[in-house]
């Protein structure tokens, strides 16, 4: 008997966690469908159904200030997660392998971007260059916020997501393979090149997948350090939904979902066929 109250106790809990499961289900995703949909839609007013049509994002796209942020989106996402895969998986390397003086100090200021308010890091990067710039002007050149501020900020911020990715990847590699590699008489850079770097490669891509999609998603940061001409598209998006949110706004934040979809789904493609390359290769 008391068997059989425990299982029905035990079947009601499961069901009440599965609804709670679809309501969070629904509380994260059925805005994003709204938003989708929404998007296709014919009339003017956003919350008024008008029948379907793509002619919002046609608008959109033929839009020059819309065009040309999300031009500079791609080009400071593209520097900026370069830049910070190289730079990030350098440091948690050197964090990882070397003991050298003032490594506890490098140790605990690589969080300080992680941690610290968005706000604070704006204000601290907008001062920096306004003093660089005072400094350098007085030489000759003069330098104003643009397309490089940008990217430097965004640098500034992913080398620490970067290099904390790659340190988890780090902490489970297995020594004993670049032990055996040396023992085969390769050098320092050919046990890097085809030892090391593969296997710690899932974290370098998780690393850069995650650099790339946070300067694309960054707004406060962009908009403290940005010039004329160097307006992002999150910053565009926001300075525009101030004055209303209007299907246009719905079709440009479908596509910035859309592009973020297509990078995860690619990055997932990229690693399971590296994992079946490597299982191939183990069986030979």
């Amino acid at each position: 008997m008391t068997g059989t109250v425990e299982t029905g106790l035990g079947q009601r809990t499961r069901r009440l966690l599965a609804a709670w499961a679809w309501v969070v289900f629904a509380f994260l995703y059925v805005p994003i469908v709204v938003l989708v949909v929404f998007s296709f839609n014919a009339s003017a007013r956003v919350n008024i159904w008008g029948g379907f049509s793509l002619a919002w994002y046609g608008e959109a796209l033929s839009n020059e200030v819309i065009t040309s942020a999300i031009r500079v989106s791609l080009i400071v996402a593209a520097v900026s997660t370069a830049v910070s895969v190289v730079l990030g998986t350098a440091v948690a390397l050197a964090l990882d392998r070397y003991r050298f003086k003032g490594r506890r100090a490098l140790d605990g200021t690589i969080y300080l971007p992680i941690v610290i308010p968005d706000i604070t890091m704006a204000v601290m990067l907008l001062v920096f260059f306004a003093e660089a710039f005072k400094f350098i002007d007085s030489f000759g050149p003069r330098f104003t916020l643009g397309i490089s501020t940008v990217a430097l900020s965004h640098i500034a911020f992913n080398i620490s997501f970067v290099c904390v990715v790659v340190r988890a990847r780090l902490d489970q590699f297995d020594r004993t393979l670049e032990e055996a590699a040396r023992d085969l008489y390769a050098t320092g850079w050919q046990t890097f090149r085809r030892v090391t770097l593969p296997l710690i490669m899932p974290g370098i891509a998780a690393g850069g997948l995650l650099a790339l999609t946070l300067s694309l998603d960054d707004v406060v940061i962009s908009a403290f350090v940005a010039g004329p001409g160097s307006t992002t598209l999150p910053v565009y998006v926001f300075s525009s939904i101030r004055r209303g949110v209007t299907p246009e706004l719905n079709a440009i934040s479908t596509l910035m979902l859309t592009a973020s979809i297509t990078l995860v789904l690619g990055a997932l493609a990229l690693q399971r066929r590296r994992a079946s390359a490597s299982q191939q290769t183990q069986v030979l």
